[in-house]
């Protein structure tokens, strides 16, 4: 297994691109996508130059960084796009616009989960799928504290009551679990 460090954790990125099924000219989205950037430059490989990933974020100074990181990458696939993914209809992608869309270390955060899964329903055609991966619950070296996480079950009822299907639960890392989800 190869694990990519991200904000502090470990995450087998290549097994959770694996399990969305991504190919040559899809359209991922990469919601909450972090100034790190490693998920979306991932993926931006793999949809190559004629598939498109919106990188989209709340903080505008991230957005600017993972640009910066696009750019000496190579990856001229990549559009950030600065957004509040807990208000509806607030990110500029259309409806039903993604092949298949990313939640990586976010849902822990959100104030408003079953917004924010809406919101990634509604840019999502209809079979996208969706990878939601988040912090496994309890105490860990790192991370945020135990009682901000979600169980993996309490993850999959708010994606469930936004209208996804789960189709499997996963070991994302050491310290994350992760769901596909699709729509």
């Amino acid at each position: 297994m190869t694990y990519v460090a991200a904000s502090n954790s470990m995450i087998d990125v290549a097994d959770v691109m694996s399990r969305l099924n991504l190919r040559e000219g899809m359209r991922v989205a990469d919601l909450g996508c972090g100034g790190h950037g490693l998920f979306t430059l991932h993926v931006a490989k793999l949809v190559g130059p004629r598939g498109l990933v919106y990188a989209v974020d709340i903080l505008k100074s991230t957005l600017a960084e993972l640009a910066k990181k696009a750019r000496l990458d190579g990856a001229s696939n990549v559009k950030p796009i600065w957004s509040n993914l807990e208000v509806a209809g607030a990110t500029p992608i259309p409806n039903e616009n993604v092949d298949a869309a990313l939640v990586v270390n976010v849902l822990f955060q959100s104030t408003d989960r079953a917004a924010l899964l809406r919101e990634a329903r509604r840019i999502m055609k209809p079979g996208a799928r969706l990878a939601l991966v988040d912090w496994q619950p309890g105490v860990s070296p790192f991370g945020p504290p135990a009682s901000a996480r979600l169980t993996p079950k309490a993850a999959a009822t708010h994606a469930q009551a936004a209208g996804f299907k789960l189709l499997e639960a996963f070991v994302a890392g050491k310290y994350h679990y992760g769901l596909i989800l699709t729509r």
